[in-house]
């Protein structure tokens, strides 16, 4: 990075409210933390929107919220299409993932260019039976996020381990 700020103007991303609505799902303002501008919020909803998905355990939510080239890594695998993670997630949430949630919070945002932006997130898979995030499911994870005419979208989502 050069050191200069990208400057974005407030609610030039939306108004996460109405965004998440649109979607069904239904806004935690806790979620935010200390990142309570218009467009930080804005681009928060797209975690959101991930979670509330992970809840249904609905595949076709989920990819929905990538652009069509999007980009997904998940434990070891790579997908690199909103198919290809439409696909893996509808047999993980029949599979191995069936009955699990995520949930996870803001750790920064930050905007790359007008259109860019990039949050990092710490939480963690909750299996089912569970009530929180056991020390093996604990993860951090990198969104790069897109304003598009469709509000905003995922473009590439990393998760790694927080303990090995």
């Amino acid at each position: 990075m050069t050191g200069q700020e990208i400057i974005v103007s407030d609610n030039a991303w939306g108004d996460a409210p109405a965004i998440l609505a649109a979607h069904g799902v239904e806004e935690d303002t806790s979620f935010y933390r200390n990142f309570t501008g218009a467009d930080e919020k804005a681009v928060l909803s797209v975690p959101q929107r991930i979670q509330d998905a992970w809840a249904r355990n609905d595949a076709d939510v989920f990819a929905d919220v990538f652009t069509e080239n999007g980009s997904l890594l998940l434990q070891d695998n790579q997908l690199v299409s909103r198919e290809e993670i439409r696909g893996y997630l509808r047999a993980s949430f029949h599979g191995a993932l069936k009955g699990a949630r995520v949930h996870g919070w803001p750790l920064d945002v930050r905007f790359l260019a007008p259109d860019v932006a990039i949050a990092v997130t710490e939480g963690g898979i909750i299996r089912p039976g569970e009530s929180e995030i056991a020390p093996e499911n604990q993860i951090r994870a990198v969104w790069v996020i897109t304003r598009t005419e469709d509000g905003p979208r995922l473009v590439s989502h990393q998760s790694s381990p927080v303990k090995g």
